[in-house]
């Protein structure tokens, strides 16, 4: 994402950031996997990977929310879930705590209901949705989508929900608008991260137009068939996969619509680090680690995990690459 500055090896994060919990690997892990030796380029190869997929393990505490599964080109990576022990016990949420492990431990504080979302700005239809109505606005789809993260580790999530798209339609944006910024719910009350000063709050992101219309941005509802934990960003958060896991922002309450690019939490906090566009690319260095591998959480803990090429765009290059044709990624990381 950054500016190389170790042209051999690589630094690695401090332990607390990249170590996992505890591997779970379960039944469906293993179909999965063996689908995937056995021959994805084959039709049965897929159906069996497809039926798998499907009937992933849940934990049975939270509501159920399906999905259709989703047709949409690259919406589906043919790869092994996470587990969702894992998936919703290693996770960056900030305002629950710096730790890994702090979002699970705390976030059950946070109410996702009632809830709702103010669309604002250059807009010719701003307004207030609450959370039902944003469940009704759009069929929910299935999509398995690969997050990596800025610290070096990976994860493969079924999400739910639909394209962010969907609800900008209803906004109607004006010509005017260039950008779009998402606020993440700031109350201290529900929230005990917020007493830290490592960012400035609330948690601000954002995204350029077109990359906030594109058909893979997901505005995500649950995971799993369910309703998103709270320490996962409930009740909505984005799901944006070609950019680094922090352009993702949980717990949304407010969406500006804007000429100006907004000024987003990391980037105010250390410009040097982590820019707006945050495009997953391992040619261009964080300062302090490379990118140009990384670390699926379920294969493997520590410092000698096994470790995979990270993919440029994450993997979405065909379906996202010209949305930057003529720039210079590493200027504009």
């Amino acid at each position: 994402m950054l500016i190389r500055t170790h042209d051999h090896g690589f630094v690695h994060p401090q332990a607390s950031e990249i170590t996992p919990r505890a591997v779970y690997q379960n039944r469906r892990q293993w179909l999965l996997t063996a689908a995937a030796a056995g021959g994805m380029a084959s039709w049965a190869g897929r159906e069996a990977w497809a039926q798998a997929a499907s009937t992933t393990p849940k934990p049975g505490k939270l509501g159920s929310l399906p999905g259709k599964r989703s047709t949409l080109d690259g919406a589906v990576t043919m790869e092994a879930l996470t587990s969702y022990d894992d998936a919703s016990s290693y996770n960056n949420f900030y305002e629950f705590g710096t730790d890994k492990s702090d979002p699970a431990s705390y976030a059950k504080t946070l109410k996702p209901r009632p809830w709702t979302v103010a669309v604002e700005g250059l807009v010719n239809k701003p307004t207030t949705f609450d959370l039902d109505a944003l469940l009704k606005l759009s069929p929910m789809e299935e999509r398995v989508y690969r997050l990596r993260c800025v610290e070096g580790w990976s994860m493969v999530i079924p999400w739910v929900g639909y394209s962010l798209s969907e609800l900008i339609k209803q906004v109607q944006p004006q010509g005017s608008a260039k950008f779009v910024e998402f606020v993440t719910l700031a109350d201290p009350k529900q929230m005990p991260g917020l007493r830290s000063s490592v960012l400035g709050w609330p948690y601000v992101e954002g995204l350029r137009l077109d990359e906030a219309m594109h058909p893979l941005t997901l505005l995500a509802f649950g995971m799993y068939g369910e309703v998103l934990p709270n320490q996962n960003g409930a009740p909505l958060r984005l799901v944006v996969p070609w950019k680094y896991g922090f352009k993702s922002g949980k717990s949304l309450v407010k969406i500006r619509f804007t000429d100006k690019e907004p000024r987003t939490a990391w980037n105010v906090a250390a410009p040097q680090e982590y820019g707006f566009y945050s495009n997953v690319n391992p040619e261009v260095s964080h300062p302090r680690w490379s990118q140009a591998t990384e670390r699926r959480i379920g294969e493997g803990s520590g410092l000698f995990a096994k470790r995979r090429q990270t993919l440029m765009f994450n993997g979405y290059a065909p379906q996202v690459g010209q949305l930057y044709a003529g720039m210079d990624l590493r200027k504009l990381y």
